[in-house]
């Protein structure tokens, strides 16, 4: 039955007034009620009959118009598949991240306009490798193989794969044989490109119908292209900063390949989240608590774009925060936006549960309960409060097995501890198509303070886990203070932007120094930073001499207690960012 219209309503009374004119109608209508049902309701007379939507929230022009462009990367098990979602998203295309086992009707009802096929760890010949249906390749569908993904290509289409001679890991040197349309623009034929392979199986020939465009001296089929068909492979990984030019090739693909015009911009984005949240929301009361970090205050912002003072925001001082936040939550990011904002004074409340506790795990325990207790308190004598909002982004969606994903591994840090079983309201996540570049982008659309957009990550139990040992006030107070003259010099030489993250932390031992003509017995401080794309792997930062030099003087002269400062400089593996 064709459907010539689709009404929104939020009153059901009003839905029930149009019920006679509904039933009388020649055409099928679909009506919205505002809580997540659409109620089809058909020309014969009948009831109304409910059935679930396909969204969580109705969809608006804008909406419809940023995720159409769909890329879907099938993952494989790689240690960049997440990487290789943001390189497309970087190219303004809106891309998702599905298991390799997705079948083809719900690939066809996703309607896609191309496939990545991500790396992974196993060879395509074992037995117990992943495969993808091998319709998909019929499917007229656009698909971009990389290094396991184009060997599995390969294998699937009749291509000779085998464990190579000699394996390549690491910076290697393609030969461009044929530039369109992968290489095209920025490589010409006989181009040679930096880039960066990681496998022990190669193609040892491509299956009929395609064509070798990129050699390397080890590799025959570093790349290969079959353009009627519009299957193409890479050897290489395009999406690591150590492919240079990896970007050009993932935007030639979506936008040459697949035809994608780049709508997925943070102004679409907050249109489109605006009119979901308010379609959502309706006139309900909606409570977001808010810790200073780039997600809570985004969604916040976010929310308050679209709700104005339906909003309430709870901020939980626990008294673990470093020098200026909670002036910086209050003032700053508040005040200059207007937001209604509870300020819940805790800290004396958490310092009385942290006393004598030295077990890590047992801090983080004890914070994660008596935040939600005093979350719990606020958030209960708020009257007409129906939703609570959440700054929960994809890679945490992804990670929990969400949406799509294949990890178990549930995560807890957007609520400190776990939110209550008992909750009443109903969670609302607008950032949960985001990755965290992503909410700073729009967190800078939204027009919040620099300080909040580029604030470097800072975990919910704030200073206890930087603590080693006990928390007591006057570790605190070390602590911050170091804290804050390391952030302020980096920032003084230019580096705070360039860095994932730094952070001081607190040994429970002391050591002998010199200081003047006395002798001392005080705490070292550990300064730890950090580069990285994604916190899943970080590198030390490579700080210079002079800006170190600075940091340590200061801290030992100005930090009471401090007579040492050390630099941390292991990487992520096999150290973790923070120390607990």
């Amino acid at each position: 039955m064709p459907l010539t219209s689709a009404a929104f309503f939020q009153d059901p009374l009003t839905l029930n007034s149009l019920g006679e004119r509904i039933r009388r109608s020649p055409y099928s209508i679909i009506i919205h009620t505002g809580v997540n049902h659409f109620f089809d309701v058909a020309p014969s007379g009948c009831d109304y009959e409910c059935r679930d939507s396909v969204l969580t929230e109705p969809q608006t022009t804008a909406q419809r118009d940023i995720t159409q462009e769909l890329i879907l990367v099938l993952d494989f098990g790689a240690q960049y598949t997440q990487l290789i979602a943001r390189r497309v998203r970087e190219c303004k295309v809106y891309c998702e991240i599905v298991p390799f086992s997705i079948t083809l009707s719900e690939i066809r009802e996703r309607a896609p306009k191309g496939l990545i096929f991500s790396g992974g760890p196993s060879s395509v010949y074992e037995a117990d490798a992943p495969h993808v249906d091998r319709g998909v390749y019929d499917l007229g569908i656009p698909i971009l193989g990389i290094c396991y993904g184009q060997q599995l290509m390969a294998y699937q289409l009749g291509g000779d794969v085998r464990p190579a001679g000699t394996r390549e890991y690491g910076s290697a040197t393609i030969t461009v044989t044929d530039a369109e349309p992968l290489f095209a623009g920025y490589a010409a034929n006989g181009s040679e490109l930096p880039c960066w392979m990681s496998h022990g199986d190669k193609i040892w020939s491509p299956p009929d119908g395609f064509s070798v465009v990129a050699t390397t001296e080890s590799t025959p089929v570093a790349a290969m292209a079959n353009n009627e068909r519009k299957l193409y492979g890479v050897q290489f990984h395009p999406e690591v900063v150590h492919t240079p030019f990896g970007k050009e090739l993932l935007d030639a693909f979506v936008r040459t390949v697949c035809g994608c015009q780049g709508l997925w911009t943070a102004a679409n984005f907050v249109e489109e989240a605006v009119g979901s949240i308010r379609a959502k929301v309706g006139s309900a009361g909606v409570i977001c608590g808010v810790s200073g970090g780039i997600d809570s205050c985004c969604v916040a912002a976010l929310m308050h774009r679209a709700i104005g003072d339906q909003l309430t925001c709870i901020f939980v001082d626990h008294g673990l925060l470093r020098h200026g936040e909670a002036e910086q939550v209050r003032d700053d990011f508040a005040g200059a936006f207007g937001i209604h904002l509870i300020y819940a004074d805790a800290r004396e409340r958490f310092l009385k549960r942290l006393r004598g506790v030295e077990d890590p795990e047992q801090k983080r325990k004890i914070i994660g309960d008596e935040f939600v207790r005093v979350f719990e308190e606020y958030s209960s004598a708020i009257e007409g409060a129906t939703f609570l909002a959440q700054g929960t982004l994809y890679p945490d969606v992804i990670e929990s097995g969400g949406e799509r994903g294949q990890s178990a591994t549930i995560k807890t840090h957007h609520n400190v501890g776990g939110l209550p079983a008992d909750m009443v309201l109903k969670v609302i996540e607008p950032l949960r198509l985001l990755f965290k570049d992503e909410a700073r982008a729009v967190a800078a659309e939204l027009g919040l303070p620099d300080a909040i957009v580029h604030r470097h990550p800072f975990p919910g139990p704030g200073l206890a886990i930087r603590i080693l040992g006990e928390v007591t006030d006057e570790r605190l107070a070390i602590l911050r203070h170091a804290d804050s003259v390391f952030l302020e010099e980096l920032r003084r030489a230019g580096l705070y932007d360039e860095i994932w993250q730094a952070l001081a932390v607190l040994a429970p031992i002391k050591s002998v120094g010199v200081m003047g003509d006395q002798r001392t017995y005080a705490h070292p401080i550990i300064i730890r930073a950090v580069t990285s794309e994604d916190a899943m792997t970080a590198n030390w930062a490579r700080i210079p001499y002079e800006v170190l030099d600075s940091i340590s003087r200061r801290i030992v002269n100005e930090v009471h207690g401090v007579n040492r400062v050390v630099y941390d400089i292991t990487s992520k593996p096999p150290g973790t960012i923070e120390w607990e």
